[in-house]
């Protein structure tokens, strides 16, 4: 399995990235930046895109949604809580919902285990996937995602938190949707949230 990290431009800088598996099925997780990357290195490689996996649906993680699933039939996942049609949640259309505890298997080396964590928005997952976890903008380093924005509720992140720490046990890199990578135990240990 190939990982690449692919940041959308400022102002957002969200972090997006591309997994290709030994037969060449491809996922790409939050695509947000410019489309032309995602299938610069599809081509590259002589990889297929099959699924597309959004952490949630806040605008700043969809944007290259339909022109990737235009160009490659990618399917798409996102649960329906994050599908507004507005500003904020402007994706409407995904392909699939997600089911928590679900292994999505893209490759035969390449599969995520989905941990439904709302909080940040309501239809907020991490993926789990071997020694890495997108954890999108539900944990970040040292700090977790917004809960003032629509959907967003407290109470739901802090029960979300606890479920992440006792789903993930062994010690992982956390790919977060924005800002530094970090690590589960780095986080277990110096995320006053986590305490």
């Amino acid at each position: 399995m190939k990982t690449y990290h692919i940041p959308a431009a400022p102002p957002l800088r969200t972090n997006t990235f591309l997994l290709i598996g030994e037969n060449g099925k491809a996922a790409a997780i939050d695509p947000n930046a410019d489309a032309a990357e995602y299938l610069r290195l599809l081509e590259e490689y002589g990889a297929q895109l099959t699924h597309i996996l959004l952490t949630h649906g806040h605008y700043d993680h969809v944007g290259a949604v339909e022109a990737l699933r235009e160009k490659t039939g990618a399917g798409v996942w996102l649960n329906p809580q994050d599908t507004a049609g507005d500003r904020l949640f402007p994706f409407t259309t995904p392909d699939h919902a997600y089911i928590d505890g679900e292994t999505i298997t893209v490759d035969t080396d390449l599969a995520f285990q989905v941990i439904a964590t709302p909080g940040h928005s309501a239809g907020s997952v991490c993926l789990l996937c071997g020694g890495l976890l997108f954890s999108g903008d539900t944990l970040f380093a040292c700090d977790i995602g917004r809960t003032d924005l629509a959907g967003g509720d407290m109470d739901a992140m802090r029960q979300s938190l606890a479920k992440l720490c006792k789903a993930v046990t062994q010690d992982v890199k956390v790919l977060p949707g924005h800002e530094e990578f970090s690590t589960m135990d780095y986080e277990k240990e110096h995320n006053p949230y986590l305490k």
